[in-house]
């Protein structure tokens, strides 16, 4: 059962002021109506709680997918279309793109739908229900229950619900922790395998500003793209793209606001946010600022820069790193930027201070020493072990698999144990799941690329890790090849059947352990996987130890002692909802940052010489003739992006901006420079989520793509402005004007035990318009 000191946080809620930002938080929408709601309508929320989140009725929730399990997308018809980020649909634009039909660079909108473009493999999951199963996971367990024995039996639990949700596989379920193991919910999802590639604009659009304007604010970026979901004729998903697959209809899709956005405007964002640390330590932040991030930057930065340099020289090799290098480079620059942002904020001597002060507390009150008086000290003490070996955990993670011939041989690894056991069906099956990775791996694989990369990452792991954790491979190196890396990688390169496509499927028709074991890059491998798992891997599980049991305290023992705060739980890639207000900021010392970016900053960007800001020849022509259409604001301008301040993460790619009447103003793609800290702690006056404006997403499709027909396919609404700052009337957003899709788009025939679906004509599509 919950803990009491919550449910006197949750009354006390009710009586007094937060102490918290009210924009902070990335909150669970089955709470919404009693953690939220009104302070929501305080800031313009026109929805009622159920029109939001319902399990009985059609919502928004039912309108927000997970996109391959790291991106968000939002239904914007009644046929299943979807947009996302460019960056979420990079991956499947590239893998479509061939040097004689780029569609990454120069952009692609499908004229019909069978000029979609199928993704195998892509997937989204659709929320069907969420809930609090606190209870069912800790029932029987108490403080005094060892903590190895709380930990299998809450596991045990939590694979055993999950199995049972999904009724025979009709759905995807999991059971997640909260609040550092306090709390748990189960998520039930459908999972839908036939993702179809719709548009997106040329990538000079997309990704306008490159890496410099990554994480920055102004921006000027088209980051869209464009999916349909496709379900079986009966509307249910099914696991890949099949033959008689029809467009998806979904239970909402979110109307398209066309009027725009004011400062002070109500904003929500839904969205499935991946990870932030709120409740981390002090000394957990202390090792991120002072081994982790420097770590992941140098290595990063390393591998980014050989890459880039043959990525330059060949066109072809440019196009097959495309997606590598995007995803690298974007994180690559959040590190830098949140260590950064610790250092000028002071993020840890922040958390000292708190710590200090929840230490002062528990030693007011007898009964608190024993409940929470431990979990402080033995958080430091974890964190002094960790510290030892945290350093050998990165350069695993960032030197070793960052090379793509060592992440390759970690691949062969089940058909290994399938080859030492003899089985041949079991090898069988082994093989056969190495044959579609093959195929994709090699399509996108430079071997003399990855030799370079290789040579300099391995290095830096041999010179910079402590020699007593080294792996066996290091001392050979040092022995027979003068401690010369690029000599290592010269043999490792020419010897390695794992560096040729040909060679590798030779191996796969005839395998053998021995050949195998002997090949130099799994041998390699080998010697990275077993120091870790045998060195570095059962000192940290030491300090883990008793870390869960610490943390999970010393969370419980921060929100009783804040009783008059509501906190959200850190994200972890389950279903949220943010909200706030569209809102300016001061970045710095005399520098103001305006809300709102207009097309005119594209023209003042925009430079031929230097491929982050090349203009695509038609859309300047567009842009210098102010040829903006419809999508124009009131002052003749194109809106291009805006910012408002609601709390999102990595994850939230790709996540609907909303305003009170439930009507799409935007698509929420990066956050900025000053509050790369967010992940770790929420800042109230810089904190802001940078978003497209939707119109410059119409804009693109119709004006520059030439894609009216796509446009036409979604709801666009055109009525008052976004309502602000003010009591909250009555509901007339369309959410309210009848049930969902399915019920207004559908008539039920049964014809041989059958469900059809059939669309309502035009006149009927258009009376449902605002």
């Amino acid at each position: 059962m919950r803990q009491n000191h919550w449910v006197k946080a949750l009354l006390l809620t009710l009586l007094l002021p937060l102490t918290a930002h009210a924009d902070e938080g990335m909150w669970l929408p089955l709470f919404i109506k009693r953690l939220n709601q009104a302070d929501m309508e305080k800031k313009g929320l026109k929805l009622t709680a159920e029109e939001i989140y319902s399990v009985n009725n059609a919502s928004l929730k039912d309108a927000v997918v997970q996109l391959g399990g790291f991106c968000t997308g939002e239904f914007v018809s009644s046929q299943g279309l979807m947009l996302s980020n460019h960056h979420c649909g990079y991956d499947a634009l590239q893998t479509h793109s061939t040097p004689q039909n780029n569609i990454l660079q120069n952009g692609f909108f499908a004229a019909t739908k069978a000029d979609e473009k199928k993704n195998p493999g892509l997937f989204v999951d659709i929320l069907v229900r969420m809930e609090d199963v606190t209870a069912k996971m800790t029932e029987g367990l108490s403080a005094t229950t060892p903590e190895a024995e709380r930990v299998a039996t809450i596991q045990q639990r939590q694979r055993e619900m999950a199995e049972a949700a999904k009724e025979n596989g009709q759905y995807v379920a999991y059971v997640r922790d909260m609040f550092g193991g306090n709390e748990y919910y189960l998520f039930i999802y459908q999972r839908f395998g036939d993702v179809r590639l719709v548009g997106a604009p040329p990538e000079a659009v997309g990704k306008f500003g490159g890496d410099t304007d990554n994480w920055m604010w102004p921006r000027h970026t088209g980051d869209f793209s464009m999916f349909r979901v496709y379900a079986d004729k009966d509307n249910k998903p099914t696991a890949g793209p099949q033959d008689g697959n029809v467009p998806y209809v979904p239970k909402k899709h979110l109307p398209v606001a066309l009027q725009g956005v004011q400062e002070g405007d109500f904003a929500m964002v839904f969205g499935f946010p991946g990870r932030t640390q709120r409740f981390l330590p002090a000394a957990g932040l202390q090792l991120t600022l002072d081994q982790s991030n420097p770590a992941r930057i140098k290595l990063r930065d390393t591998r980014l820069k050989l890459w880039k340099a043959d990525m330059d020289k060949n066109p072809d090799l440019r196009l097959q790193y495309a997606s590598k290098y995007a995803n690298i480079a974007n994180y690559w620059k959040y590190f830098i930027g949140q260590n950064e942002g610790m250092n000028r904020l002071k993020t840890v001597q922040t958390k000292r201070a708190e710590e200090a002060a929840l230490a002062q507390w528990i030693a007011q009150d007898p009964t608190r020493q024993q409940q929470y008086g431990e979990a402080l000290t033995t958080i430091e003490d974890a964190y002094k072990i960790q510290r030892q070996y945290n350093l050998s955990t990165q350069y695993v993670n960032e030197g070793a698999f960052g090379t793509e011939i060592i992440t390759l041989a970690a691949r062969m690894m089940p058909l290994a144990s399938a080859l030492k056991g003899g089985d041949k069906a079991a090898i069988s099956i082994a093989t056969e799941g190495l044959q579609e990775t093959v195929k994709d791996y090699f399509k996108d694989y430079s071997a003399a690329t990855d030799q370079k990369v290789f040579a300099a990452l391995m290095g830096l792991y041999m010179q910079d890790v402590p020699q007593d954790q080294q792996p066996d491979v290091f001392a050979m190196v040092k022995k027979q090849y003068g401690g010369s890396m690029d000599k290592y990688a010269a043999y490792v390169f020419g010897n390695s059947f794992l560096t040729s496509e040909a060679k590798v499927k030779a191996f796969l028709a005839n395998p053998s352990l021995a050949k195998l074991e002997a090949d130099p890059g799994y041998k390699t491998y080998q010697s990275v996987y077993t120091n870790y798992v045998q060195t570095i891997l059962p000192k940290l599980q030491a300090s883990q130890a008793g870390l869960g049991r610490a943390n999970r305290l010393y969370v419980a023992a921060l929100r009783e002692k804040n009783s008059q705060k509501v906190y959200s739980p850190d994200a972890n890639s389950t279903i949220r909802l943010s909200y706030g207000t569209v809102r300016p900021y001061d970045g710095r010392d005399a520098v103001h940052y305006d809300y709102q970016t207009t097309a005119q900053g594209i023209l003042e960007k925009e430079d031929a010489s230097n491929p982050e800001f090349v203009v695509p020849k038609k859309e300047l022509e567009l842009l210098k003739m102010k040829d903006y259409g419809r999508y124009a604001n009131k002052q003749g301008d194109l809106p291009v992006a805006f910012i408002t301040d609601n709390d999102i993460t990595g994850g939230n790619s790709g996540s609907p901006v909303i305003n009170g009447r439930g009507e799409l103003i935007g698509i929420a793609f990066d956050g900025n420079w000053e509050a790369m800290t967010g992940d770790l702690a929420y800042d109230p006056d810089l904190k802001r989520c940078i978003n497209v404006d939707i119109r410059y997403v119409l804009w693109c499709i119709e004006k520059l793509g030439g894609a009216k027909h796509i446009v036409d396919e979604m709801t666009l609404v055109n009525g008052a402005p976004n309502p602000g700052i003010g009591p909250a009337s009555a509901s007339t957003s369309l959410l309210n004007t009848g049930m969902g899709d399915l019920e207004k788009m559908k008539v039920k025939t049964e014809q041989g035990g059958k469900t059809k679906i059939k669309r309502k004509n035009k006149k009927e599509k258009d009376s449902a318009k605002m």
